[in-house]
């Protein structure tokens, strides 16, 4: 079969009406050439010195990088399609004229959208991700990341002594990024280099972090319960607080403090998580209000009890997502040193923390008897095997207990 060659083309034949020439990618097959356009034109000496001159400023740079990602979509294309034709090369090069092809602008433009969008917790997480990709290997192509970089990455981050948790979100962040390029049609599907199902053994499977055991024994949560903080101090109100979010589902500090009086019907909190406002479904959490949650809004709930007031006095309403992002993660901290400190103070070993909250909301659920499906909907989770996950610790837990029968001799 014909090779199929292709470049970088800057066409002198017709120029525009301001003197430049548009540059093109010029694909050539069977002695037939098609040319096909770049956003770029350019005098014949400046597209000269862009491709081949040595010394570059940063601007012109990107512009030599932008024009060599249109040339490296086409050669992706090519070698996606068995027998080479037109037809099929066209469907694929022409789906998105923007031939974005390295990691880094993808990532780019998703946090500048995140951003926009006030999800700054999220941009934050995308950005790490992002630098620490571009630490291990800079100007990464989607081409480039194969199942063989990946196992890479992963190997030189753990033997940096970075945890399989922390390596398992920076992937799945770049998973998100590699399915959004190729819903966009940036990229072709075929360099998708992700395992999927349990068949595909030659893609790669994102690590998944050992589950440490974050759920407390009902005696350990008694004992935070009946704990005597001084009245009025911190330390009171942040264990208030760690209650009030063990006792309505587990829902996380952010939830905690978009509450408004409007969500109260009765004895009953009616919320919308806020990691699904953005999702096609919104997850809706019904969370019984029990006489101690109650007794906790009494204490330290605003005193404009309207319909849009805030339950709890963190937010004012008029912040800036930044700000927003910033109280949350001071209470976080607050909640979660007053908390280490009461559990140091009663002899508790695990960590006690408002994840550990919502850790101890399902696991005591479970041990009481309830469905894995009704805990996976108090918690809001959209699958229940996010739900396992929470209670994994509990099943290994209830297994050895169980298996203890095995050698009972004592009860013959």
């Amino acid at each position: 079969m014909s090779r199929v060659y292709t470049t970088t083309y800057i066409d002198t034949r017709r120029p525009k009406k301001d003197g430049l020439y548009p540059v093109k990618i010029k694909v050539t097959f069977e002695r037939v050439r098609k040319y096909y356009p770049t956003p770029y034109d350019f005098s014949l000496a400046k597209y000269n010195k862009i491709m081949f001159g040595e010394r570059l400023n940063l601007t012109e740079k990107e512009i030599k990088k932008s024009i060599q990602a249109f040339e490296d979509k086409a050669i992706e294309v090519i070698n996606s399609i068995q027998n080479f034709n037109w037809i099929d090369f066209e469907k694929g090069y022409l789906a998105n004229r923007s031939a974005k092809s390295y990691v880094k602008d993808a990532f780019d433009e998703r946090i500048k959208e995140l951003k926009s969008n006030g999800q700054i917790g999220t941009a934050v997480s995308y950005e790490c991700a992002r630098n620490s990709i571009e630490k291990f290997q800079t100007n990464l192509r989607f081409s480039d990341i194969t199942p063989s970089i990946l196992y890479k990455y992963e190997k030189k981050m753990l033997d940096n002594d970075c945890s399989r948790t922390t390596v398992g979100i920076y992937l799945r962040t770049l998973r998100s990024i590699f399915n959004n390029a190729i819903s966009n049609k940036d990229i072709l599907p075929s360099l998708y280099p992700f395992r999927k199902n349990d068949y595909e053994k030659d893609k790669y499977r994102i690590p998944e972090g050992s589950n440490i055991k974050k759920a407390l024994e009902l005696k350990e949560i008694e004992s935070i319960f009946k704990y005597k903080a001084k009245s009025g101090s911190i330390k009171e109100k942040s264990r208030d607080y760690w209650t009030f979010i063990y006792l309505t589902n587990g829902l996380n500090v952010k939830d905690l403090c978009l509450l408004k009086y409007k969500d109260i019907d009765g004895n009953t909190l009616k919320f919308i998580r806020a990691k699904t406002i953005r999702q096609k479904k919104e997850r809706v959490i019904y969370a019984t209000l029990r006489k101690e949650s109650l007794k906790i809004i009494e204490k330290w709930g605003n005193e404009n009890t309207s319909s849009e007031s805030y339950v709890f006095p963190i937010l004012q309403g008029k912040e800036s997502a930044e700000k927003q992002r910033q109280l949350i993660q001071q209470l976080t901290h607050t909640i979660n040193d007053n908390l280490k400190s009461i559990a140091e103070e009663l002899g508790i070993k695990k960590p006690v923390t408002t994840y550990s909250a919502r850790h101890s909301f399902a696991t005591v659920l479970k041990r009481s008897g309830a469905s894995m499906e009704v805990i996976s909907e108090m918690l809001g989770h959209s699958n229940l095997k996010t739900t396992r996950l929470y209670l994994d610790s509990f099943e290994k837990e209830t297994l050895e207990k169980t298996t203890n029968a095995l050698t009972n001799f004592n009860n013959l």
